[in-house]
């Protein structure tokens, strides 16, 4: 019987025949005749040999009767695939149906070894990698970062001719890091270059790709898509990157962003990825300034688009908020409540296939990426793919991404806006008082973080196809910060032990004009740094959380995991913590990067009543320490409250002030965020 591990060495060297080495254990396919390709069938045994005359393991693969493959196969090898393209999303769709339909794994290796040399890399490892995380007996396999395999979707194309020569001509044991330039795609003449940090992270990039991963739109298996509160999740992880974004932006002396809301308006910001697609063979397509967005006529893509249809999906989208209800494709009324309404809305606005009327409500979401990745090139006739506004992998690195997203999260502020305000009942705990907050750095003083640069080194050779075999690492510049800790008094004035759940956000002080910011204006700008459950004994308690312990974050070594090296111990707790953790948001992009003579933040604490956040299931072994942006794989989302309480809906009236809005089970405390111009060489143990 096939060993279900030896599926993640298909992910190895896309482009690569599957016949190749592949692993650190030097392990080859035994492909049947059949599977070879047109090129390699009349030489298959030369072939074979060849590479086999190294293996240190070998693998059969099974001769079987092979599914209908045609739908798959209709993507072009060299093409690029695009989750939010239409005809790509039930192209994946299809494949994912396959491979889930497959009996067993022998089955499964099958015929994934025979679509690997046959179908599209992305949407080939697109596929896979969603099967393998639902299937029963693939779904606690770990699965290995998307920046290994398809590195050209995360940095300059000119380190790729540095790694080749390092890997060719030098051996394994003495080759060198090849430093990737820390700010390559514009100057200081463009203002918002000062973000390339952020837009251009790897493990920023990672985690919106592997999120989409996590919560595929399309899939004839109906349960596949629809997880537990998956529309407002996506509200709520794309509202939290917009308000990290304006974090940034406050430090580096920018305003918030501007919503992109009149579609008929150029857009001012252009972009020039400076990447190369390995698969495609294309340069990434750029954005000049002043870009306007014109009618779609992509025949190849089967794209048939006006601007006017966003406008008119728009259109019905705030006329069914401000009527409190949607219309299902039966007529139905579907209302708009305080419980299911903002996951009603969040599954219309991307369009998944949970939409409850996608005729009516349309794609608003998907195809205003298009309009934007095709503004190039919009009816095909230069024959260039979409920019990077077309693909989840590096949608995050274009600053129109924020300003789209800002209008996205803006027409879900007018459901928020209609729901009353929390009540003091509601925002309250009784008996429970937090007599003080505190912050303390590993290096530095109270209430201060510290943030600077530092350099890390990322294993890149399972991308590099048709080099030689061994190590080959960028070095990557990153924003990173010191270490700190959460020291948070409580007096429970109760006679018994109760419990609570911690909410933890950090929010500017002052707003662009240095002037003191409005709770109203303030609670959309606050971001959220930590949530975690604790036991209140009667009297004083004194807790400590470190922020390497956040639930929104995971750390270095899991965005960017080396599967081979730091797979922890078989039957460990360790090992289960390794699965399904490839989403989450970056570690070190924890806390925004600050300004070197400090940006003024407000620190909120919360503790609300364990009993109205409580979710009753087992989360042993799932993965659940980024479940803030990510919630927790086949399992509920771990908190009852809406995704953003108490900040998700307007304070009541006379709180015009996050002081003024305070209840005695919340404190405030002043941050002071520095920015220190240091790089630093990450170490590892």
């Amino acid at each position: 019987m096939a060993d279900r591990n030896d599926l993640l060495l298909l992910f190895e060297h896309p482009n690569e025949p599957v016949f190749m080495e592949k692993g650190r254990t030097v392990t080859v396919f035994d492909v049947p005749d059949k599977f070879l390709t047109d090129r390699y069938r009349p030489i298959g045994a030369e072939v074979q040999t060849r590479f086999g005359e190294r293996a240190e393991k070998r693998i059969p693969v099974k001769d079987i009767t092979l599914p209908d493959l045609r739908v798959p196969l209709s993507l072009g090898r060299n093409e690029q695939f695009s989750l939010f393209i239409p005809r790509h999303r039930q192209i994946a769709g299809r494949l994912i149906d396959i491979f889930m339909g497959m009996q067993s794994i022998d089955d499964l290796q099958s015929v994934a070894v025979y679509s690997h040399d046959r179908m599209n890399p992305y949407l080939f490892n697109y596929s896979l990698s969603v099967a393998l995380l639902h299937r029963p007996d693939t779904r606690s396999l770990n699965l290995p970062s998307f920046a290994q395999h398809f590195p050209d979707k995360f940095v300059d194309s000119k380190v790729f001719r540095q790694m080749r020569e390092e890997a060719t001509v030098v051996s394994e044991g003495s080759r060198m890091p090849v430093a990737v330039p820390r700010d390559y795609t514009a100057s200081d003449l463009n203002a918002e270059h000062r973000l390339w940090y952020f837009r251009e992270d790897l493990g920023i990039n990672l985690h919106h790709w592997h999120w989409h991963l996590v919560y595929p739109g399309e899939a004839t298996d109906r349960r596949i898509v629809a997880k537990d509160r998956r529309g407002e999740l996506f509200y709520y992880m794309h509202k939290q990157s917009v308000s990290r974004y304006n974090l940034e932006r406050f430090s580096n002396n920018l305003p918030r962003v501007v919503r992109y809301n009149d579609f008929r308006k150029p857009i001012a910001e252009g972009y020039f990825p400076k990447m190369d697609s390995l698969v495609a063979s294309r340069s990434w397509a750029p954005r000049f300034d002043n870009t306007r967005l014109r009618d779609l006529r992509r025949t190849s893509d089967q794209i048939t688009m006006d601007v006017a249809d966003l406008e008119r999906w728009r259109d019905r989208i705030l006329e069914a908020i401000h009527m409190g209800y949607v219309m299902d494709e039966s007529g139905n009324r579907l209302e708009l409540d305080e419980r299911r309404g903002i996951d009603i809305l969040g599954n219309i606005m991307e369009s998944s296939i949970l939409s409850p009327n996608r005729s009516l409500y349309g794609d608003f979401h998907n195809m205003a990426h298009l309009l934007i990745a095709y503004a190039h090139d919009p009816d095909h006739r230069h024959l260039e793919s979409f920019g990077v506004m077309g693909d989840a992998a590096t949608a995050m690195r274009d600053p129109v991404f924020y300003r789209w997203h800002a209008y996205v999260d803006d027409i879900f502020q007018q459901h928020k806006i209609r729901l009353p305000a929390y009540t003091l009942t509601q925002l309250g705990y009784e008996g429970i008082l937090i007599s003080g907050v505190q912050v303390t750095a590993d290096v530095g003083q109270p209430n201060t973080l510290t943030t600077f640069w530092q350099q890390s080194d990322v294993d890149l050779s399972r991308g590099m196809d048709f080099v030689p075999r061994g190590n080959v690492f960028a070095r990557f510049t990153h924003l990173q910060h010191t270490p700190f800790t959460y020291t948070i008094n409580v007096n429970n004035l109760g006679a018994v032990q109760r419990f609570g759940t911690v909410r933890i956000f950090l929010g500017p002080k002052m707003d662009e004009r240095g002037q003191p910011m409005l709770l109203r204006d303030q609670r959309d700008l606050m971001i959220e740094l930590d949530k975690f459950v604790v036991s209140l004994n009667p009297g004083m308690n004194t807790i400590r959380r470190r922020s390497t312990e956040s639930s929104v974050t995971i750390p270095f070594e899991r965005t960017f995991r080396n599967l081979d090296e730091n797979r922890p111990a078989a039957g460990t707790a360790r090992e289960l913590e390794f699965n399904f953790c490839g989403c989450g948001w970056p570690q070190h992009m924890l806390i925004p990067k600050g300004l070197p003579e400090g940006l003024q933040c407000e620190l909120f604490v919360m503790i609300s009543n364990y009993t109205d956040d409580r979710i009753d299931q087992d989360l042993v072994g799932n993965c659940s320490d980024a479940s803030s942006y990510c919630g927790v794989r086949d399992r509920l989302y771990p908190d009852r409250r809406s995704m953003g309480y108490p900040f998700d809906r307007l304070p009541r009236q006379g709180a015009d002030r996050l002081a003024s809005f305070l209840t005695p089970n919340m404190s405030i405390v002043d941050i002071t965020v520095r920015h220190e111009n240091r790089t630093v060489l990450r170490t590892t143990s």
